[in-house]
């Protein structure tokens, strides 16, 4: 299984078993990152100026693997593994999420040790609730278990919907300055 490079398990074998398209690919298959930040990798621009900004990944014969620059990182609507979803309070800036992301493989500069003995050069993460996490970096669990939210994430889970459904109702001036 993977590790991160504290040494604990990250919950996978392969984590591009479980990435997504790149960040970086736009609608019309182009890479975002050669055409809008070519200051980060020059060289990696030039060339993808040459190719037309085609992504690498679009060539025949080659997968996201393959570009320097894949990035597939989550966006944190609900838990890869239980399915829990997250409930923002807009208004709260207190409040910890109930989901976080949770990297399967860490970006260049990272020492993680890697299946195939290198060390992973592209970012992938996922979205774990904060249970899930714990379980996964703590124990034997796994991203793609079969996995139910426990009950105390729920519990979170509705009190946030609990909290958000109150700010919804309507009061009038009269009625609130009635209640004072």
């Amino acid at each position: 299984m993977e590790r991160t490079p504290t040494g604990t398990p990250v919950g996978v074998d392969d984590p591009y078993d479980h990435a997504g398209r790149c960040d970086h690919l736009t609608g019309d298959g182009a890479c975002r990152l050669a055409r809008e930040y070519a200051d980060r990798d020059p060289e990696f621009a030039r060339e993808r100026a040459r190719e037309n900004y085609d992504c690498v990944a679009a060539a025949e014969g080659c997968d996201f693997r393959d570009c320097p620059h894949y990035a597939s990182t989550t966006s944190g609507r609900e838990c890869t593994r239980c399915g829990l979803e997250e409930v923002r309070m807009a208004h709260d800036s207190t409040a910890r999420p109930l989901l976080e992301e949770h990297h399967l493989s860490y970006g260049s500069g990272a020492s993680a040790a890697h299946a195939d003995g290198e060390d992973p050069s592209h970012e992938i993460t996922v979205a774990l609730c904060r249970w899930c996490h714990t379980k996964v970096h703590k124990s034997f669990a796994r991203v793609d278990d079969d996995a139910s939210p426990d009950p105390e994430a729920i519990a979170a889970r509705e009190a946030r919907r609990t909290k958000e459904q109150a700010e919804l109702g309507f009061q009038s001036a009269r009625d609130r300055a009635s209640d004072r």
